[in-house]
């Protein structure tokens, strides 16, 4: 996917916590197969449920390129990979007015910064010019598994 020239590339920081354990206790499952290349930039089905650009205008099949990309700038303070590639947004809904829905999960439902996470989502997308606004939702159904994490994030933690 081509960089937008628009959006700056940033990571948003939560606050580092001490060491978890998350990392390694993915690390000790067992392996998971590889999963095969998505078939587009817009639509990563191993990782989340985002409908295929050929559902979206051509407005918003590019502004669902930039939400991804702003995104992908708001990483798990556990787990050093940003939210998008760990699988954990389940859906992106852009309406015709450019107001963004998100629905996402978190890697457990005892997370400590679960207040957090959903409010720097909704920052980063509302950074976005185009963005009228954002509303983030926080379910836990289905529930994450690492199998929802892309290729990247898989080779990213040693997987």
């Amino acid at each position: 996917m081509p960089a937008d020239p628009n959006i700056k590339p940033r990571r948003i920081s939560l606050p580092v916590l001490p060491h978890s354990g998350k990392v390694d206790q993915l690390r000790s499952d067992p392996p998971l197969p590889i999963a095969p290349a998505a078939p587009s930039a817009t639509y990563t089905p191993h990782v989340n449920k985002v409908r295929p650009a050929t559902h979206l205008t051509p407005q918003q099949q590019a502004l669902q390129e930039k939400v991804v990309a702003a995104l992908r700038t708001v990483y798990d303070p556990e787990i050093p990979v940003n939210l998008y590639d760990l699988g954990l947004i389940y859906d992106i809904d852009i309406d015709p007015d450019n107001t963004v829905r998100i629905r996402m999960t978190l890697t457990a439902p005892g997370c400590p910064v679960a207040d957090l996470i959903p409010a720097q989502v909704q920052t980063a997308v509302e950074s976005i010019p185009e963005v009228k606004s954002a509303t983030v939702d926080l379910v836990w159904e289905p529930t994450w598994t690492k199998e929802m994490m892309s290729e990247a994030a898989r080779l990213d933690l040693g997987l």
